[in-house]
């Protein structure tokens, strides 16, 4: 819209929000998860009580190519600005590297993003409510081998927000379950040395937790490009990367599988409003945890609901790395 400097101010204005802290975050798309993390941050240091963070995005206009121009900045402009070099063919490149070292397949990316596509069928909150097979998926455009166009998220409007409190005022703010934010952690991308800076961040974020992979029972992954969905779940340690084109195939992360992962439908079906994306995964997390998911809702290993989520999400890229990357844990209380 052109508005680049004071956007909270702005925004909330309209919603009655005055002579408060208002603070401007940017992280590209993982935004909205860095200022939880500030909220949090801020709460756990003793300066406020409860925390409102607000993600939003707007990238609909009569100007496509300005959209485009605004979303290209969530790169380094000076090195990557005269290459014409877009995300799909970042995540292209890597999918094929994985492809000849794994033995994944394109068909395992459409399975992952037909079941996207069909959970965000049950989202009444999805950009895209269609459910889509497996054959459409593979016939659609091909936009960077091995992604064709249903794989990849598209431009949307959006936003979230997450109200973050201490533990002493939570039971007065709702009567809800307790959602605990046992983790949120955040890296800048790894250039040099292994460049894996997401096992890093995920490391950070189990030992905060105080638990590892195999407790989580429901995970929102950072998926702009549907398959990017098994290059997360990989680095985040739920699985093996040889393992993965057998599990996609067995449905281990579908909504009745062993591990439900992005039950909104993720970023390709639930939609990808760039600012909001972080704080719509948390949303998602505590539906689920709260038992308010309704016809996507998934089970507890041993209650009735989930009672452990991780929300993946990074924004942005330096050389061919995630600028920022962040893992969230959510606990009941």
């Amino acid at each position: 819209t052109g508005q680049e400097a004071i956007r909270g101010q702005v925004f909330l204005r309209d919603a009655g929000f005055e002579g408060i802290p208002i603070v401007n975050v940017e992280g590209a798309c993982a935004s909205g998860t860095i200022a939880l993390r500030e909220g949090m941050l801020a709460i756990a240091a003793g300066f406020y009580d409860v925390v409102l963070a607000v993600g939003a995005e707007k990238l609909y206009l009569d100007d496509t190519a300005r959209s485009i121009e605004a979303m290209s900045t969530n790169t380094d402009v000076e090195l990557m600005g005269g290459l014409g070099f877009q995300f799909t063919g970042s995540y292209a490149m890597t999918l094929r590297k994985y492809m000849k070292e794994y033995g994944w397949t394109q068909e395992h990316f459409a399975k992952v993003a037909a079941k996207n596509k069909y959970n965000g069928s049950l989202n009444p909150y999805a950009q895209y409510q269609k459910p889509m097979s497996v054959e459409e998926i593979l016939s659609s455009r091909l936009i960077s081998w091995p992604l064709t166009l249903y794989m990849c998220s598209t431009m949307a409007d959006g936003a979230a927000a997450v109200i973050v409190c201490s533990k002493e005022l939570a039971d007065n703010i709702s009567t809800k379950t307790p959602i605990v934010v046992a983790a949120c952690c955040l890296r800048s991308g790894e250039v040099t040395g292994d460049d894996d800076g997401q096992r890093h961040v995920a490391r950070d974020a189990y030992e905060m937790a105080a638990l590892g992979p195999d407790d989580v029972e429901v995970a929102e992954v950072h998926d702009a490009m549907a398959p990017g969905e098994m290059l997360r779940i990989e680095k985040l340690g739920f699985c093996k990367a040889e393992e993965l084109g057998r599990l996609v195939d067995e449905g281990y992360c579908t909504l009745t599988g062993k591990l439900p992962v992005n039950p909104s439908g993720g970023l390709a079906a639930r939609g990808h409003p760039i600012g909001a994306t972080g704080l719509a995964q948390i949303a998602e997390l505590v539906w689920q945890m709260r038992g308010e998911a309704g016809p996507r809702q998934v089970k507890g290993r041993n209650s009735r609901y989930p009672t452990i989520g991780l929300a993946q999400n990074t924004g942005g890229y330096v050389e061919g790395s995630p600028a920022a990357l962040t893992v969230t844990v959510l606990k009941t209380e």
